[in-house]
């Protein structure tokens, strides 16, 4: 990605929002870790599974962790079974000190998630960067996911090249992206990050922001918030979106209505691409629906999984 110069006043800007890489989850309690990757260099991703019937996975957006699904996740547990994973570096999964967080790399150890709980008729539930992943999965050509994958389900999701905020094109800069990371208290860093995500601030409790603050305390949780974010949109993907034509799955396409992330303008043209796609506006809603506007993101969710 193409760097751009920095004025001395967006340097002042990441030390003080930094965070917003952030929708940094903290640790959740309880649940199984799966081993994958290589056998000489195995992750544990820890994951959340609850309840039964047709499988969904959900999978969270950058820095974020399986804590951001708590607002429905139970309740389309009632009839589904339903994982929510920690992307590695994010969560209680592991963080180590390698340079592969790309959506590639996450997509791979996913893709084995999946077929070591051998789920079919699977539905993909992602947000954000997540949502990428969602999309890398789909197009996979990996003949252990032939026929697995059923539906999607993208919310407010990277899927083409856009301008990043500064604070990503900042984590470029070796000795500014150290810096900002441990200078800047992380509860400061994830209030200003949560005021970015969320159209109404005010939704913002305290406990939220202790909890996405956690992992921002520890050496590793640093390490993977700043290669995470040097990967956030791949080098590739003006390409890889070229193929987006190729997914003929049912897909809801969810966008909030204020979202100064990823724009509205990508999830409609995400929509164009995908033939067999349905596009839903969440109203009065940032980056985050699934935690700002739960209600109705659960509402339209349901009702695509239902047909």
């Amino acid at each position: 990605m193409a760097k751009r110069e920095l004025s001395a006043l967006g340097v002042a800007v990441i030390a003080l929002a930094l965070g917003s890489c952030a929708l940094t989850a903290g640790e959740m309690i309880g649940g199984p870790y799966a081993r994958l990757g290589p056998p000489d260099a195995p992750v544990r991703l820890h994951y959340q599974d609850e309840g039964k019937g047709p499988p969904l996975l959900l999978i969270h957006g950058f820095g974020a962790s399986s804590y951001t699904w708590r607002h429905i996740a139970p309740a389309l547990a009632r009839d589904h079974r339903v994982i929510a994973v920690d992307l590695k570096g994010f969560g209680q999964s592991d963080k180590p000190f390698d340079e592969r967080y790309s959506v590639f790399d996450q997509a791979d150890l996913l893709a084995q998630l999946i077929v070591d709980k051998n789920l079919h008729n699977l539905t993909l539930v992602g947000h954000s960067f997540g949502g990428g992943v969602a999309l890398l999965l789909a197009l996979k050509a990996d003949p252990r996911l032939n026929g697995r994958i059923s539906k999607l389900v993208l919310l407010d999701t990277i899927a083409y090249p856009q301008n990043v905020p500064v604070f990503f094109r900042l984590l470029d800069v070796p000795v500014v992206s150290q810096l900002g990371v441990r200078m800047v208290p992380p509860e400061f860093q994830t209030r200003v990050a949560l005021r970015i995500a969320y159209f109404d601030d005010s939704k913002i409790d305290p406990d939220e922001v202790e909890t996405y603050a956690a992992p921002l305390r520890t050496a590793a949780g640093k390490h993977a918030i700043i290669h995470s974010a040097r990967e956030i949109v791949p080098d590739d993907l003006a390409g890889l979106s070229e193929h987006y034509n190729q997914i003929k799955l049912p897909t809801l396409i969810l966008w909030c209505d204020h979202d100064r992330i990823v724009p509205l303008g990508i999830g409609l043209k995400l929509r164009r691409a995908l033939p067999n796609s349905t596009f839903r506006l969440v109203e009065d809603c940032g980056h985050i629906p699934q935690e700002e506007q739960p209600a109705a993101t659960l509402q339209l969710i349901e009702a695509f999984l239902q047909g």
